[in-house]
């Protein structure tokens, strides 16, 4: 809308932008509250969980049962995006519902503890701690640790690709049936083409990713700091196959780009969906078509994987 080709119908979110700041944050995030209409769905069991971290802190989980499920289920770890600072919004718990009953999954939902007042790597941590929690209690949950997914959109991208890392660099013996990322930020430099094209785009944008390392503490000097800027890594061989969506509009879509063919270059199968007409969080306006066509090829791609095609 106005200097950018977005569909008209997804105003008014084609025109907001989040006011991120220190003082906007401090007074947003604790009144940010986990929406109830999770409970209400009569298809689905959603019971909530304290795990523990690696500093010996709780994080909240949501686990999210279809009732019809069988034993020895597949799972999503679903990690949501808010750009690090921002916990999760109605629409991120509505996609998790809608992968919960349509793929037939088990969803993880995972409330990482956010910066700024919990700095980098803790809400990596917190993401792996969550994947260790599945995997360890995957009898008692009934989940089929050879079918297990990960998901993040956004920030939640950048923490799903680092947790696939850090559990290839750390010899965990999950192996992930994919990794699928919704209009992921993957590269912290912030100088691609799209981010010096984007950077005043509704939703987000390059200026305010410019706004995001300093909150997050990110230290380039930390050997772990790979997993905040995953374009980066030396290496991608070990990760998983993805499912790489990018929005037109936005300063994030040269990073999934880039990612697909760092992947591709790796001998790692990618499916790469382009949408257009869109901006960053476009899925925020779940009516509209290209928005029910995403949702559907993200879908179809994890049915695909967990079914083994």
């Amino acid at each position: 809308m106005g200097k950018y080709k977005i569909r008209r119908e997804f105003f008014p979110f084609s025109c907001f932008t989040p006011p991120i700041s220190e003082k906007f944050l401090a007074m947003a995030v604790p009144n940010m509250r986990t929406p109830k209409f999770i409970y209400k769905d009569k298809a689905l069991d959603v019971t909530r969980h304290e795990i523990e971290s690696y500093d010996a802190e709780m994080i909240e989980c949501f686990l999210m049962s279809p009732k019809a499920l069988a034993e020895n289920a597949p799972c999503l770890i679903y990690i949501h995006g808010g750009g690090f600072v921002l916990a999760a919004a109605g629409y991120h718990y509505q996609n998790a519902m809608r992968y919960a009953n349509e793929v037939g999954c088990k969803v993880v939902f995972v409330n990482y503890r956010l910066a700024t007042q919990n700095p980098h790597p803790v809400f990596f941590e917190d993401c792996y701690a969550a994947m260790c929690w599945t995997y360890d209690n995957a009898e008692k949950l009934r989940i089929d640790t050879s079918r297990i997914g990960i998901s993040g959109d956004s920030a939640g991208s950048t923490l799903a690709v680092g947790v696939c890392m850090m559990a290839r660099d750390r010899k965990h013996p999950v192996k992930f049936a994919f990794q699928m990322l919704p209009y992921p930020f993957l590269d912290a430099r912030n100088n691609s083409e799209s981010c010096k094209k984007f950077t005043d785009t509704p939703m987000w944008n390059s200026s305010l990713s410019s706004r995001i390392t300093p909150m997050t503490k990110a230290d380039k000097s930390r050997p772990d700091y790979v997993y905040y800027s995953p374009v980066e890594a030396d290496s991608f061989e070990g990760l998983p196959p993805a499912y790489i969506e990018t929005a037109e509009f936005d300063c994030l879509h040269d990073d999934g780009i880039l990612y697909a063919e760092l992947l591709r270059n790796a001998g790692i199968e990618v499916v790469l969906n382009e949408t257009k007409g869109t901006m960053h969080g476009y899925d925020i306006v779940q009516r509209l078509p290209v928005t029910k066509a995403s949702l559907e090829a993200r879908i179809r791609f994890m049915k695909e994987q967990y079914n083994g095609r």
